[in-house]
């Protein structure tokens, strides 16, 4: 069947690829508006940026308001800023959060309606050129057509799509990721490796996402280790900058599955940020896909294109040390549990019914290769909390 593939106009990448990109950009931008975090701010991030801009005569105003749970009214004040200072182009630098509403800003800069009339439908707004600049290795964000904004009226985090939002150039500059601590290290590659693993194991997968697919978590799983105990190790920063977008550019064009629909509602409602969210869920999420003959054998073949195992004799065998891998990662990375993180156990069990129904909403785990039910998100919800 004919299969059609999705990425950036252009991706720089490698050491001082912002200031090359930034030559290319000045032909043609004026004024660009960044959308940042103060972190950014903080660690001088942005100041670079700014310095690069500069130096090609590009104008700018920045926006650094944009927190780990972007929403419509950060949407709003964007578009509001955007337009009175006369800009003609957005770079977004920082995270999965910058990105997504820099995305979501450009795309709706004439956009009077609640964005939630926007969940469902492809976005295709034409909008100004939209320059991604991440400095985590894990979302993925800068080569995708999805962003995530939180619907604060209604506690949940749309998962707003279409090509338009596919940034036009993506600068993948692995400087920016060198002030990474280590736990949004660990937490952003494991959000990659989650995004590498449900591209290849949706029923959306197709061989260009595969290809994708498989060079990220044969990255991730060499390179996250030594990024998280040497956060100055460029080599390894270097390698797992460009896994971050391959597997962005991955589930770009075949989606995620289960571990992202029972992800969002966790982040909604008690504001875990989504790298995190997604590490607690992904090991038990590939127990329960795996546990079926028709997921099975693509977890098999997984484990066998990573190298995990040289030949696929038996499928259970190839999937188990699949996980055991994956198990021996977490303890290397000090991944908490799911119960380690929600406080108020109560009321993660009173919101268990909510969270199902919205994960099923999402659409995402309708995309996993076995059939799943409200009723079985429920009920992994309960297992996994207990452990």
């Amino acid at each position: 069947m004919p299969y059609t593939f999705l990425a950036p106009h252009k991706i720089f990448s490698g050491e001082n690829s912002l200031s090359v990109a930034v030559s290319v950009i000045k032909e043609r931008v004026k004024h660009v508006l960044i959308v940042t975090d103060s972190n950014m701010v903080k660690f001088g991030n942005c100041k670079y940026l700014e310095e690069q801009l500069t130096k090609e005569n590009v104008a700018f105003t920045v926006y650094d308001e944009i927190n780990s749970e972007p929403t419509e009214s950060m949407v709003e004040k964007g578009r509001k800023i955007f337009r009175e200072n006369g800009c003609d182009g957005i770079i977004a630098l920082g995270g999965g959060s910058p990105i997504d509403t820099a995305k979501i800003i450009a795309a709706t800069l004439y956009y009077d309606l609640p964005l939630s009339s926007l969940m469902g439908k492809n976005i295709e707004n034409r909008h100004p050129i939209l320059v991604a600049v991440p400095t985590t290795a894990g979302t993925g964000s800068e080569a995708t057509q999805f962003a995530i904004i939180t619907d604060t009226e209604n506690n949940v985090k749309m998962l707003l799509k279409g090509i338009s939002l596919i940034p036009n150039i993506a600068v993948v500059d692995p400087k920016f990721t060198l002030t990474s601590p280590p736990s949004v290290t660990a937490n952003t590659g494991i959000d990659a490796l989650t995004h590498a693993i449900e591209a290849f194991t949706s029923k959306k997968a197709q061989p260009l996402s595969d290809t994708f697919a498989i060079s990220a978590v044969k990255k991730i799983l060499n390179n996250l280790p030594i990024a998280y105990a040497d956060g100055k190790n460029v080599k390894a920063r270097v390698q797992m900058s460009i896994a971050a977008t391959e597997a962005g550019i991955a589930f770009n064009n075949s989606s995620v599955t289960l571990v992202h629909g029972m992800s969002r509602p966790i982040g909604a409602l008690f504001h875990i940020p989504h790298g995190l969210s997604n590490a607690v869920l992904l090991i038990d999420c590939i127990k329960f896909l795996s546990s079926e003959v028709i997921s099975k054998p693509r977890f098999a073949l997984l484990a066998k294109e990573c190298g995990i195992v040289s030949e696929v004799v038996d499928e259970n065998t190839a999937v188990s040390e699949f996980i055991k891998v994956l198990e021996s990662l977490y303890i290397k990375l000090n991944i908490p549990s799911l119960s380690d993180l929600i406080n108020d156990k109560e009321r993660f069990l009173s919101e268990v019914g909510k969270m199902a129904h919205d994960a099923m909403q999402s659409g995402s785990p309708q995309n996993s290769l076995r059939d799943i039910s409200e009723n079985e998100i429920e009920a992994l919800y309960l297992s996994i909390i207990k452990n």
